[in-house]
């Protein structure tokens, strides 16, 4: 009879010290995928290159391209603006006598081959840097909700001005967020000034990452650019490094111009800020409901806004922000989790890239209430595949729920988890002969003791090849149900409440902080004892 270490002929102690040893290699191997790693050898980064995922043939492409086209030529746009005239007649294109502003095919190819590419948006902390280059792909927040998601009373209230700091400072340590757009509007500030200064001052003291904004009217930019000056260090540096974009909404879907919004686009571009040009259609209501349709207009108005942007100032960064979204079309409800939703995007995706512009649309935008099963699959399917696709920024990826309602901070931390499994889908399969493993395999089956578990090659692999998540659960159901089966919700609570504790950025100085304060005087509206200090 065999003898085990369980047996009474084992020498005491025995049991306990192999169970011992086997659980301290495991923590001493949790411990080490938890520690920091190199930024050139972890298994994924910002910028990782996509488009292996194809919604669009080559001549599906082209047929889009010519219907835009043909759109732009006859259909053109209407409600422009007195400036907007006098610049895109200026640049070619033409005023009829129906008032709408028509472009030339021409007008629009010499636009797209002379409009900027391959630009950086910067983020204050220049780590934070994102080449917006061909199928580089980027994730980060925007949205306009009117909600704060509260997961511990299954409830909604209104989004507050600290709730969009808190937003920031926890983006601000999560390594697969990677820009920070204002996800919420701050519905405690009434005055369209006082929102717009207020939110751009959360957003770029909360987080040392790119920001992007918006702003109501044109003469609300001017106090925001003094104070974005002020942070960089002079108008110069701000111009050199803009550390910020405006989120811009010049159109109203189908085909008009958005007058307050363009009077923004013309500051905006004048101050230095880079455009994101956004034409945020739904499919089925301002959009047509054929979803090739909807990307054929959501792609007409952006290029003529592009065609706008660089009427004013050649060659000024802009991206492609075709934005089209997806209606439930038995309730006309917006539907951002859906599948359709992931098509678009994906298909916006390759029209950035048929033009070789910096994309940027929206991906992650859950139909659920709540960070549950239902917005887990919403989110992972249209993130995986907008980042498949290579889209440069992924927006809306992160804490979004209720179609753009409801924003949740403890799914950020979540989500943060999401964003970093669909980037090493991203970043694909390696096939190098190292990989191909011919020789690793001869060695554990010929010469070695049948498996690979302490291998040099897997312990060579097991950090630079494979994506770990921070709050995912993992555990065996024995060790669930010794640390009291915890879940995800609950780890992710629990890790919100210790950032926004403990974290309280500081890229902002104190100096910085005090002359804006004593320049602004009581325009800024979130107190001190907030920020922590």
């Amino acid at each position: 009879m065999s003898v085990t270490a369980e047996s009474p002929a084992s020498p005491p102690g025995t049991a306990n010290e192999m169970r011992s040893r086997r659980s301290g290699g495991r923590e001493a191997r949790r411990a080490m995928r938890a520690a920091p790693l190199a930024d050139d050898v972890r298994p994924i980064r910002p910028g990782l290159e996509g488009g292996t995922y194809r919604a669009l043939s080559d001549a599906d492409l082209g047929s889009i391209h010519e219907a835009v086209l043909t759109l732009l030529e006859t259909v053109g746009f209407a409600n422009a603006i007195p400036s907007c005239i006098e610049a895109l007649t200026r640049a070619g294109a033409t005023l009829g006598t129906d008032g709408r502003l028509r472009f030339p095919r021409a007008l629009v190819e010499d636009t797209i081959k002379r409009a900027a590419r391959n630009f950086t948006l910067c983020g204050q902390d220049p780590r934070h840097d994102m080449l917006i280059q061909g199928r580089r792909v980027h994730y980060g927040t925007a949205g306009a909700a009117v909600h704060l998601v509260d997961v511990e009373k299954r409830e909604y209230r209104e989004s507050l001005l600290q709730d969009i700091y808190d937003a920031a400072r926890i983006v601000d340590g999560l390594d697969n967020i990677h820009f920070f757009q204002r996800p919420m509007v701050p519905r405690d500030i009434p005055d369209p000034l006082d929102m717009d200064f207020n939110t751009l001052y959360a957003c770029v003291t909360g987080t040392s990452k790119h920001v992007g904004t918006s702003f109501t009217v044109r003469e609300n930019v001017a106090p925001a650019l003094e104070m974005l000056y002020a942070i960089a260090g002079g108008e110069e540096n701000f111009r050199a490094r803009p550390f910020v974009s405006n989120s811009n909404c010049f159109v109203v879907p189908p085909m008009k111009f958005a007058e307050d919004a363009c009077g923004v686009l013309e500051a905006c571009v004048e101050g230095g800020i880079p455009i994101l040009l956004l034409s945020a259609g739904q499919a089925g209501a301002t959009a047509p409901a054929a979803i090739a349709g909807a990307v054929v207009q959501a792609v007409a108005e952006v290029l003529a806004g592009l065609v706008y942007v660089n009427a004013i100032k050649p060659g000024h960064p802009a991206i492609f922000g075709t934005w089209p979204f997806v209606s439930d079309l038995r309730t006309g409800a917006m539907s951002g989790g859906s599948a359709e939703q992931a098509l678009l995007t994906s298909a916006c995706a390759q029209m950035a890239q048929f033009y070789d512009l910096p994309g940027g649309s929206a991906a992650g935008m859950a139909d659920s209430k709540l960070p549950d099963i239902q917005s887990g699959y919403e989110k992972g399917i249209t993130n995986v595949m907008a980042g498949l696709s290579g889209l440069n920024l992924v927006y809306e990826s992160a804490g979004m729920h209720a179609s753009l309602l409801g924003f949740c901070l403890e799914s950020l931390i979540i989500d943060n988890d999401m964003l970093g499994m669909c980037q090493r889908c991203v970043r694909g399969i390696e096939v190098s002969e190292a990989a191909l493993s011919i020789d690793t395999i001869a060695e554990v089956c010929l010469n070695g003791p049948g498996h690979y578990l302490g291998n040099d090659q897997t312990l060579k692999l097991m950090q630079t090849e494979y994506f770990y998540p921070a709050i995912g659960d993992r555990f065996s159901p024995k060790e669930w149900n010794e640390r009291s089966k915890p879940d995800i919700l609950s780890r992710a609570i629990a890790e919100k409440k210790k950032i926004l504790a403990e974290r309280f950025p500081r890229h902002v100085s104190r100096a910085i902080d005090d002359r804006l304060r004593t320049r602004f005087g009581d325009l800024i509206k979130l107190p001190r004892a907030a920020m922590g200090l």
